[in-house]
């Protein structure tokens, strides 16, 4: 199954509310109005309260940058790179359009559409992917039949085994972001009768969700077995387990679903796990990539910042970041998890690389995934607000292991980067196994240049884009789309014939912002989900 089960995704995690706010509120107003509340002052019944409704003219009012910026006092060069990423778009998604409309993704070499068994019976993955990237890229037309499909042909009345995980950030983030930006209701509202669809997973012992979803079975009454019709783990997950990177990858989307119906049992549910991640004993104060949902303890002791565990520790940070930097909660958990990260799993090559190896009981597996590639941005991220004499350092440390993940790409012959690479007998940032040495249009790198870039400006992480752009257009463009590579060791690859729905949402659109001024999606009102769907920044001043 195709990008490491996929659940190894390019980082996230969750942390609960602020401990001033209640669940799933904006502080203790929602959409920048309070509910009526009877001259007695006591609460509405139910029945009486009237509707929620989030203002959306207020919330756009309330961001600090125009969505798009104002694109001014650019250079010809940016323009004409950035003019070059937006025509690689719409030429993919012009493809998917004509070969694929409705499938998951296209198959480029074989011009038709490929459908999966990841998002249990859901179709379009592309076209809710692509809708926010369109967007922003100013592509009307296209975003114009991407809505129209989402209209007239999305069905969320399907009955299959889904990805939670997958669901959550593709699906879920897509659409909250394609609300956010234009106001359209359709968004909205398959966003939350989604979102329901996968509160079922989360009946467990412990509240921490399984990783299967039957999405058309809601009954948790089966005659047959406890998991049969709502939730299951992933037969290849050890001993039953929840997988970090999928139950911490659900926390930016749900306090979003919290937000926009008024209903705080997302937020309570997302939350949940945080709770217990707090109180059980940490290995090293690291965090072990299995847990079990009905004990709550980890299964085994294997830890990694690449797949499995990633998107966990992107989303601590950035629950603080959408927080507008209110919850504390999340905040000391990526301190604490970076400094163990830090003492335990940092390494210096003897070529001087600085890389982060995988842990597996207290041995080091000096390795590195593609998906791990995302942490230099993550990095970044977080050392805003480190400290003074932290900041620094840790802004060091994020260049250091983005120019590890730039020197996989340049050491190779396609200037691709691999899914994994390695530090032993005397090999450094380079592939030593066949099944590692496949580019399926992955994002990480380019999300570490351009967090970087917006951090620092400094311009080789432009350059290091454009080369990514290059190489992408010589290797992976083929007639009728973009194609991942089986060996990026060879100038002759072998294409896998796919065009990752990720590609559209992340890879293009990272690139896109790479070249854009600041003020595109600023990093003051949004934060991205590890789908690369921009959710907003949770602004204090947005009171009645």
């Amino acid at each position: 199954p195709r990008r490491l089960r996929e659940k190894l995704r390019t980082a996230a995690r969750m942390a609960g509310p602020p401990a001033h706010t209640a669940p799933g509120s904006r502080q203790q107003v929602q959409g920048g109005e309070r509910r009526a509340q009877p001259a007695t002052g006591a609460p509405l019944d139910r029945e009486t309260r009237a509707p929620f409704r989030f203002d959306y003219e207020r919330f756009r009012r309330s961001l600090r940058h125009p969505v798009r910026g104002r694109r001014t006092g650019e250079d010809p060069e940016t323009r004409a790179r950035r003019m070059k990423i937006k025509e690689m778009m719409k030429f993919a998604w012009d493809n998917y359009k004509q070969y694929a409309l409705g499938k998951n993704e296209l198959r480029p070499l074989t011009k038709n559409g490929h459908i999966g068994n990841m998002f249990g019976g859901l179709r379009g993955a592309t076209v809710v992917d692509a809708l926010d990237t369109l967007y922003i890229m100013e592509l009307e037309e296209e975003f114009q039949e991407a809505k129209k499909w989402v209209e007239n042909s999305f069905d969320l009345n399907v009955n299959g085994e889904a990805s939670l995980f997958e669901v959550n950030i593709r699906y879920i983030g897509g659409l909250l972001a394609a609300y956010y930006l234009t106001g359209e209701e359709v968004f909205k509202s398959k966003a939350l009768e989604l979102g329901e669809k996968l509160l079922p997973a989360f009946n467990t012992p412990t509240g921490i969700p399984r990783g299967v979803i039957n999405l058309g079975r809601q009954d948790t009454r089966s005659l047959f077995s406890p998991c049969s019709g709502m939730s299951w783990s992933w037969g290849w997950a050890s001993a039953g387990s929840s997988i970090l990177a999928e139950f911490g990858t659900l926390h930016l989307e749900f306090l979003h679903l919290s937000e926009l119906s008024g209903n705080p049992v997302f937020a309570e549910k997302a939350s949940t796990s945080q709770l217990g991640l707090c109180r059980v004993e940490k290995p090293q104060g690291l965090y072990p990539n299995f847990l079990s949902p009905v004990t709550g303890n980890w299964v085994q002791h294997h830890v990694s910042i690449g797949g499995l565990g990633d998107s966990f520790y992107e989303y601590l940070i950035k629950s603080w970041l959408m927080s507008d930097k209110r919850d504390s909660e999340a905040k000391k958990m990526y301190d604490s998890a970076l400094e163990a990260i830090e003492k335990h799993l940092v390494q210096k090559s003897a070529g001087g690389l600085t890389y982060i190896a995988e842990w597996r009981g207290g041995v080091l597996d000096h390795k590195m995934g593609h998906l791990a590639c995302f942490s230099g941005g993550m990095i970044a991220l977080g050392a805003e607000d480190a400290g003074e004499e932290r900041k620094q350092h840790y802004m060091d440390l994020a260049a250091e292991i983005t120019n590890t993940c730039h020197e996989s790409y340049a050491r190779s012959d396609t200037k691709l980067g691999p899914e994994a690479f390695r530090f032993d007998a005397g090999t450094e940032a380079m592939a030593t196994r066949l099944s590692e040495r496949y580019y399926i249009l992955r994002p990480e790198v380019v999300e570490s240049y351009m967090y970087m870039w917006r951090l620092t400006h400094d311009p080789k992480y432009r350059q290091w884009g454009w080369e990514v752009v290059k190489a992408l257009e010589k290797h992976c463009r083929v007639e009728a789309g973009f194609s991942g590579i089986r060996d990026v060791y060879t100038t002759t690859p072998t294409h896998d014939n796919m065009q990752q729905s990720f590609f559209l949402a992340e890879t293009l659109k990272y690139l896109y912002l790479l070249f854009c001024e600041d003020d595109v999606l600023s990093l003051d009102d949004w934060v991205f989900n590890t789908e690369a769907h921009p959710l907003p920044v949770n602004h204090t001043n947005f009171k009645a």
